[in-house]
């Protein structure tokens, strides 16, 4: 899994491409990690090049949106593939995450924290 960062105001957007799965679970907390030490506790994920998603990845988003929220942050995920949109919906995360059709959209559901 490919994971890059770039910042929107106080947003962290991390794109993630590939699988998330038990094998790319790991790096992707500890990047998420690394922006929390750092202070930032606005995080979007942008999912827009994810084709494949597992339980693994599944427990590794809630892990992340639980120690988010222990920060006092905001999680946020968008632009999802059908495959994995289905699954949020097969397993009822899409009530638990805020997911938002594009990654513009989840911007601006932020208000002035995502002003440039």
């Amino acid at each position: 899994m490919d994971i890059t960062v770039s910042l929107k105001g106080r947003v962290a957007i991390v794109g993630l491409a590939g699988k998330l799965d038990l094998a790319s679970a790991g790096r992707l907390k500890e990047r998420v990690q690394s922006l929390l030490e750092e202070r930032r506790c606005l995080i979007h994920l942008n999912m827009k090049e994810v084709d494949f998603i597992n339980s693994s990845g599944l427990g590794a988003l809630v892990s992340l949106m639980k120690e988010i929220r222990m920060h006092k942050g905001r999680l946020t995920i968008s632009d999802m593939a059908p495959y994995v949109d289905e699954i949020f919906e097969i397993t009822q995360l899409s009530h638990v995450f805020e997911i938002f059709p594009t990654c513009e959209e989840a911007m601006t559901s932020y208000g002035t924290l995502a002003a440039v």
